[in-house]
């Protein structure tokens, strides 16, 4: 097959922790840089991440710095999509780290299945050897922590999707539907892949390719992160015209449903049992999971670490849910904001 030119756009802020490392991998890819621009997009970076760049760069000219004033994800990609001079855009993140052929095999299948986007799995790696990190790791790659998302649990086979991390898409993708919709600061992939699928677009997911993905290092990032997540969720829902998922409302219902089941106990014993029995169940869940993942890495502290893990990401998906929810009904602005 005859080389494409690849353009790939990374949105970065406050990136020093993870840049260098990103930026090398995608050097170091097997595909010729005489048909390849990566586009580096900052949005005004206050840490060490420019200074870093400059060096990494200096002697690459098919890396380029842009500036994203607007600081969020949706307009670096637009940005970085409108300067573009690729036949391919190519969405990548500065908390990963890329295989040696992770360019080339994701190019090859697009135009083999005759896709419209295209991308790879997600091993996610903890930021640290912390058992708290370990377990921010783990609970965001189980299923009981992030339910059927394949790409995150594991896939054997290439299979088509609904989306896939980042993204690998055709530049005619962006004439068809558009550009990333601005307002949605998180899961502005989905929105847009949800489009992409309506408008009888082809998106496969690639498990041969393995994206090494770092996850948060502190539960306080981790919180924000599935807070926000889930924040926008109900916003994606109205643009896209469709109802809400049952798999992104069980958190919000699980909580609600603790509440209810605790203001009710008062007034009678017998909604005592099923509460207990629910929160029981749960723990227990995540103990079991805890004593799994502790054997696994050898660290006994994850026992207790990635029950509050669990905890953590679904109360910040609940409440991130509700508030969203309440934002959409009541017609009130989603705030731009940016988690690091």
């Amino acid at each position: 097959m005859q080389l494409k030119y690849i353009s790939i756009i990374c949105p970065i802020y406050n990136e020093e922790k993870y840049i260098a490392k990103c930026i090398d991998s995608i050097v170091e890819q097997d595909y010729s840089k005489e048909f390849l621009e990566v586009l580096l997009v900052d949005g005004g970076s206050s840490d060490n991440t420019r200074e870093i760049i400059a060096k990494s760069i200096s002697d690459k000219p098919f890396i380029r710095l842009l500036d994203n004033p607007h600081r969020t994800a949706p307009y670096a990609l637009n940005i970085g999509i409108r300067e573009a001079k690729g036949e391919v855009i190519m969405r990548i993140d500065a908390h990963s780290a890329y295989p040696l052929s992770y360019v080339s095999t994701l190019v090859k299948y697009l135009f083999e299945l005759n896709a419209d986007n295209v991308g790879g799995a997600w091993n996610i790696l903890p930021a640290n050897d912390t058992a708290r990190a370990v377990s921010i790791a783990a609970g965001s790659s189980h299923p009981f922590g992030v339910g059927n998302a394949t790409y995150k649990t594991g896939a054997k086979n290439i299979m088509e999707v609904d989306t896939v991390p980042f993204g690998c898409y055709r530049r005619d993708v962006f004439e068809r539907i558009g550009y990333f919709d601005e307002e949605l600061t998180r899961n502005q992939d989905n929105e847009f892949n949800a489009r992409l699928k309506n408008a009888g677009g082809k998106i496969y997911l690639i498990p041969e390719v393995a994206i090494s993905y770092t996850a948060r290092d502190t539960w306080r990032k981790m919180y924000r992160m599935y807070y926000q997540y889930a924040l926008f969720s109900p916003l994606v829902n109205k643009k896209l015209g469709k109802p809400d998922s049952i798999k992104r409302i069980i958190p919000a219902l699980f909580f609600c449903g603790l509440l209810m089941g605790a203001a009710l106990s008062f007034i009678s014993k017998i909604f005592l049992w099923p509460l207990l029995a629910a929160i029981g169940g749960y723990l227990l869940a995540g103990v079991s999971i805890g004593f799994t993942t502790a054997k696994r890495w050898k660290k006994p502290a994850l026992v207790f670490c990635l029950p509050v893990t669990f905890f953590l990401m679904h109360f910040a998906y609940a409440l991130g849910y509700i508030a969203g929810k309440y934002k959409v009904i009541s017609g009130a602005k989603f705030s731009a904001t940016i988690n690091r």
